[in-house]
């Protein structure tokens, strides 16, 4: 035989052998999920439910249901992964339907998904086309396998991965074999290392202790952690635990107990366990939470140290979940908001970006960027006044346990009027109280100073004061931040119905004005209206009137504020006041004159973040190309030794109020939007990327000042962008996350493409 056709024989006989060989599921297939696919599937916003983080979740399948409803009129039954249901059978009798089955002589669904996602690529770089809806709010047919061949017909373009350069021809092949091998699963649960399992057995007998107070204490702490993806000081790196009550000891295999809510009853014994989370991590939904040695003797020195007790362990009725203020009314309430505060930036992470994935029930009841400061515990009445605190504890109870449509409105009248006197309480207990000054502004770590960005329906929070001075800012005290985190946490049920949903964001909207009224308690008292008139303009002003309680214009304050633009006064006196504690400064957002950058760059990299410097400050009346950017742009800037760096540019959109649930767009004054520009990755769901060499920064950023209209940004997209059909779209989308990785490797995650639009 030749040698030609002998090597051609050959290499066809090592083809067929690795055509045969058994693929792996944990070393074959998920990576190429979590390349290609977890992006978007993950999360309850995941397409037709099908969450391909884990095996468990690949098994699953789909669902015709989608999870985020809010107009449904009755609630839905929950369908969390790991915890709901266990293994194909159960999930099929809650009406999840295969995507590995091959019926008949058919192909499976997820092998026709993705050989209708193959013949449709998308023209490389090209502009997606205009009639293909890739809104997230886009109706998700989820065809079921015998209904596939309409769909197709009907949705030529819908094929996975959806609106986006596709799968490698190595990866497709692996896939569809995998499938016509039945699609074999052999992904192996990873278990604690040695030296978590010890932390986890100390942290499991602290929680398990017997006793009343042991008791009471446990269950606040898992009602207060039972969001985080826990790790431990000197554990592996990518080893997360999440804590959960379990009918089983330590000891024996977790067998969680799944309530709708954390502060359900759990239907006899149970334990607090300490279990890994299973699955790719993914940003939107990883809030970490540091346990170790010390930690764990900080809880004790602030739960125990103190003489109280218990006289009888609360129920878990629906009064019991409406007011945890009456609930765990026997714990001390410094140990339980000083444990708050330790790591405030968690606990507010929970409520901004926590169990909805996307908020779009709550983000349009808060502007687009604020800041955040705490009151201190020791000038917090309801921490040092009992006579104060017993008055106010009934007066806090919180909306959302019922949720009949018929009740909404009474019930939440019901509620508001009890906030409106608790507002009064405080603002005339508070008018009794001495002035506020510094020092009833919490300044214990570097929590203390947090910001908050929302861009459209997702939010963001990170520790630092970042962006220019915002128009509003919140004072949160115990009371407000207790409430926020039950009402938008603990208490929310993304399941729930529209009543549910509507009582959760009418709540929350008293609570964002309490926390501004808080603030204006610093401002000088003959300012007060003033600055509230801006934050509620025209339309506020009926709201003013109709939910929200005056507020105290008389009392004075400690403070020594100018009297033109108390508000910058404020904000300029914190940032020196805190300078030591202001995690992340921001020479670029609020240049006084150079330099405009970050100490110690490289030349280029000072270049341009000098440059940058001038995309802020600028509203987008004058500034025309911020009326063509997205919420959350990610600038990717090569440097010459092959290095980059990674800027958030985040569109401040301007309101003249964010008093309603509705009608959003006729309170937006797009003229007066703004750019906030800061190294590192802000967000979990970018919108757009531009990715460009350093030297060509100081020319895109004169590109974007001379934008006027769709046409010239357009030729900058064609550019420097990098859109959805870029062929290198996911080394540049996972570059992001290896960024995170880089700077904050806790913090990384798979980010989300749901939002990354067609520019």
């Amino acid at each position: 035989m030749p040698y030609r056709a002998l090597l051609s024989a050959c290499l066809l006989l090592i083809s067929a052998l690795l055509a045969a060989e058994p693929i792996s599921y944990g070393r074959d297939i998920q990576p190429i999920f979590t390349r290609y696919c977890v992006a978007c599937h993950a999360c309850y916003d995941a397409p037709c439910q099908l969450n391909l983080g884990s095996a468990e979740g690949v098994e699953r399948g789909a669902h015709k249901l989608p999870v985020y409803d809010g107009k449904r009129l009755e609630a839905q039954d929950t369908t969390r992964l790991f915890l709901d249901a266990q293994g194909s059978a159960a999930w099929r009798r809650k009406e999840f339907f295969s995507v590995l089955e091959q019926p008949g002589s058919q192909a499976a669904l997820l092998a026709r998904m993705l050989e209708l996602g193959q013949g449709a690529a998308p023209k490389p770089n090209a502009k997606l086309p205009a009639e293909l809806d890739i809104g997230i709010k886009r109706d998700n047919q989820c065809p079921r396998p015998d209904q596939f061949a309409a769909f197709a017909k009907e949705n030529p373009q819908a094929g996975m991965p959806f609106a986006v350069t596709g799968l490698g021809e190595t990866d497709y092949q692996t896939l569809q074999r995998w499938l016509q091998q039945g699609a074999p699963v052999d992904q192996q649960a990873w278990r604690a290392s040695a030296a978590e399992a010890r932390q986890i057995e100390a942290w499991e007998q602290f929680l398990n202790a017997p006793g009343a107070r042991e008791s009471l204490v446990s269950r606040w702490l898992y009602e207060h952690l039972f969001l985080a993806h826990l790790y431990f000081n000197g554990g592996e790196s990518g080893h997360f635990f999440q804590l959960l009550r379990s009918r089983t000891p330590t000891g024996q295999a977790v067998d969680p107990i799944a309530t709708r809510r954390p502060n359900e009853d759990p239907g006899g014994t149970f334990y607090y366990r300490l279990a890994p989370i299973q699955g790719v991590i993914v940003h939107k939904t990883h809030m970490t939470y540091a346990l170790s040695a010390n930690k764990l003797a900080r809880v004790k020195e602030l739960f125990f140290s103190g003489d109280w007790r218990v006289d009888a362990l609360p129920g878990y009725g629906a009064q019991r979940r409406a007011n945890p203020f009456e609930t765990f009314a026997a714990i001390p309430p410094q140990a339980r908001y000083q444990f708050m505060l330790d790591d405030a930036e968690y606990f507010v992470r929970t409520f901004i970006r926590g169990p909805v994935c996307r908020g779009q029930i709550a983000t349009d009841v808060i502007r687009d960027n604020f800041w955040v400061v705490f009151q201190d515990p020791r000038h917090d009445l309801y921490m040092v006044d009992a006579r104060y605190r017993a008055k106010a504890t009934p007066l806090l109870a919180m909306p959302g346990q019922f949720d009949d449509i018929g009740n909404l409105f009474s019930l939440w009248r019901t509620y508001r009027n009890k906030r409106n006197e608790y507002e009064a309480l405080r603002m005339d207990s508070y008018a009794a109280a001495p002035a506020p000054s510094w020092a009833h502004i919490w300044a214990g770590n570097d929590n203390a100073l947090l910001t908050i960005f929302r861009q459209h329906d997702s939010a963001s929070v990170r520790k630092g004061l970042i962006g220019e001075i915002p128009q509003t800012l919140w004072w949160m005290d115990y009371p407000l931040l207790e409430r926020t985190y039950y009402q938008l946490v603990v208490n929310f049920d993304v399941f729930g119905n529209l009543s549910h949903q509507a009582q959760t964001r009418l709540y929350f909207d008293l609570i964002r004005n309490g926390a501004e009224q808080n603030f204006l308690r610093l401002m000088p008292a003959d300012a007060r209206q003033a600055i509230l008139d801006d934050w509620y303009q025209y339309s506020g002003r009926l709201k003013l009137w109709l939910d929200y309680p005056r507020i105290d214009t008389h009392s004075r304050t400690a403070l020594q504020l100018p009297t033109t633009d108390p508000i910058r006064g404020f904000a300029e006196a914190l940032l020196n006041r805190y300078d030591s504690l202001n995690a992340r400064p921001d020479p670029i957002s609020r240049c006084k004159g150079a330099p405009c950058h970050r100490a110690g760059l490289p030349a280029e990299l000072q270049a341009a973040e000098q440059a940058l410097s001038r995309l802020t400050g600028k509203p987008a009346g004058g500034f025309k190309v911020i009326q063509q950017l997205p919420e959350a742009t990610l600038l990717r800037v090569e440097l010459a030794d092959g290095t980059r760096e990674v800027y958030s540019l985040l569109r401040n959109r301007a309101h003249s109020n964010v008093a309603f649930m509705y009608g959003e767009g006729l309170r937006y004054q797009p003229a007066l939007d703004t750019l906030t520009v800061y190294p590192g990755v802000l967000s979990s769901y970018p919108n757009f990327m531009f990715s460009l060499a350093a030297q060509e920064v100081p020319e895109f950023v004169r590109r974007m000042e001379s934008v006027r209209d769709p046409q010239a940004f357009d030729q900058l997209v064609v550019r420097w962008g990098i859109r959805r059909s870029h062929p290198e779209f996911w080394r540049y989308f996972h570059d992001l996350t290896a960024y995170i990785r880089e700077h904050e490797p806790v913090e990384a995650g798979v980010l989300d493409m749901n939002r990354y639009e067609n520019l």
